[in-house]
């Protein structure tokens, strides 16, 4: 079947037109065709249909070739041009091949016609698909450098150049601002870069990308670096991954960032976090010592009174007329109230500093562990490791406050049926271990808002310098181990709480 070709003829003669359109058949195609002559049909013409092909007589009494070929471009430069001409002679045939014709075919040799056709209709879809390609490359690049300006940062092409050796490919726009240097003098002399790398920083950055390049894995690294307008320099996070080229060269595609200012925020928050941790153990200690404090004037002074005031009741009691049995029971009512009132006052003073902590942190345990069984019916097996457990008194009052808030979690949360204690120490670290049988405690139940208990032992231990371990499952109860180092914790409080941000 004949091959439709949609052909705008520029042609003033009919007959000439037939002989073209003829010849066209002749080849295997069946021509969609529109003849003009004039340049406003030309134009009407290119504006309202597409066509495959454009032939072109050169001379016309309105209109000529070369006007023909100015629109025709004008319109698409890619639309195949042929000049069918009569008169045109060799020169003119060269000039309009140099203004953008694609061929010329002389009238009276239609013979070159079809495979002038053929040819152009084949070049036509080379020409166009490169010019899309081109387009898409240009917006492509155009893109890339949208994106690549509007990144804070340098975006570059690292390469290795010989054994040890690197050189820049390609690095941005960006390194005017972060390095104080053009992309120029970095493409000619990646040294620069180098000597811009304080001290162990470069030997350091080298191996990490010599390890990068031996295992074809990403690298991230943060240096400082220092620029000629900063005398205190700049923090540098580089990030790239590389890949293998044809000659086996390996290049990186990377970005590099100034940190500067999220290195100065975690070394504030470092340091507030260094601060509240001060704060936390002046705190603490402060409130050891007024919880003693209250402890003794309970005991002593309240506890004295109490007793003074049983004694008088005593003696009131002896001297009052046997006859009077109202007076009496009002004695005996003020006594047993004082009993009571003195049970009440030792037992305060017992929670605020329990006196057998003076005795060693093991009596305080065991004591606590009896309390503990005897309030909540639960046994509670403490178990001693090591013969001699003498600790500091800091550390003992912080490993005892650790146990009792634990107690108090297992009573609250645990559901459990025995609680089993272990202490244990060695030349650097006191380990105290409690388990118990109960539903078991999940990393959930340390993430929890009201966890309090559980994050100031947590931070207890911090303070310390030690560490506590939670281990648990569902029903088959839970492990708290506490590490606590012997040696006081090196930062002195008050030394931390005097820095200024």
């Amino acid at each position: 079947m004949p091959l439709p070709l949609r052909l705008l003829l520029i042609e003033d003669s009919e007959d000439d037109a037939e002989l073209l359109l003829a010849e066209i058949r002749d080849g295997g195609y069946e021509p969609v065709y529109r003849r003009v002559d004039t340049a406003v049909e030309t134009q009407h013409a290119l504006n309202s249909d597409l066509w495959d092909i454009v032939i072109c007589d050169y001379t016309m009494p309105q209109f000529n070739g070369q006007m023909a070929l100015e629109m025709v471009q004008r319109h698409d430069p890619d639309l195949p041009f042929i000049i069918n001409s009569g008169t045109i002679g060799e020169d003119v045939a060269v000039d309009a091949m140099r203004a953008g014709a694609h061929d010329y075919i002389m009238k009276s040799n239609l013979s070159r016609l079809m495979p002038a056709i053929e040819r152009e209709l084949r070049e036509s879809v080379v020409r166009r698909t490169g010019r899309h390609a081109q387009r898409e490359i240009e917006e492509n690049e155009a893109r890339y450098r949208a994106i690549v300006s509007n990144i804070p940062g340098v975006v570059f092409q690292l390469q290795q150049n010989g054994n040890d050796g690197y050189r820049f490919p390609y690095i941005s726009d960006g390194s005017n601002q972060l390095l104080e240097l053009t992309p120029t003098h970095l493409q000619n002399d990646s040294s620069l870069f180098w000597d811009m790398v304080r001290g162990s920083d470069a030997a350091a950055l080298h191996r990490r990308i010599q390890e990068s390049a031996q295992h074809m894995q990403p690298m991230s690294w943060e240096c400082r670096i220092q620029v000629a307008s900063d005398d205190i320099g700049k923090w540098i996070e580089i990030r790239m991954r590389p890949r293998l080229l044809d000659a086996g060269v390996v290049q990186w595609d990377g970005i590099m960032e100034n940190i500067s200012q999220r290195k100065q925020a975690e070394t504030e928050l470092m340091r507030s976090r260094q601060q509240l941790s001060a704060l936390s153990v002046h705190l603490q200690k402060a409130k050891e010592i007024e919880r003693t404090r209250i402890a003794r004037e309970v005991h002593d002074d309240i506890g004295g009174n109490l007793t003074a005031l049983k004694i008088d009741l005593l003696w009131l009691n002896n001297r009052i007329d046997k006859n009077r049995g109202d007076l009496l029971d009002k004695a005996r009512s003020l006594e047993t109230l004082v009993d009571r009132t003195m049970e009440i006052t030792s037992r305060i003073a017992r929670d605020l500093r329990p006196p057998l902590l003076e005795l060693g942190l093991v009596a305080a345990i065991e004591w606590e562990a009896a309390e503990f069984e005897k309030r909540m019916e639960i046994p509670c097996v403490v178990t001693c490791l090591s013969e001699d457990l003498a600790v500091d008194p800091d550390l003992g009052n912080a490993a005892f406050s650790i146990f009792r808030e634990i107690l108090t979690n297992i009573s609250k949360h645990a559901a459990a049926t025995k609680v089993e204690v272990e202490l244990g120490i060695n030349d650097i670290m006191l380990t105290m271990r409690i388990l118990d049988n109960g539903r078991g405690m999940t990393h959930t139940d340390l993430l929890k808002r009201g966890s309090f208990g559980l994050r100031g032992m947590l931070e207890r231990a911090r303070n310390l310098g030690g560490e506590m371990r939670f281990e648990g499952q569902p029903n088959k109860g839970t492990t708290i181990t506490a590490v606590l180092p012997l040696a006081p914790f090196t930062h002195s409080a008050e030394a931390l709480l005097s820095i200024e941000l």
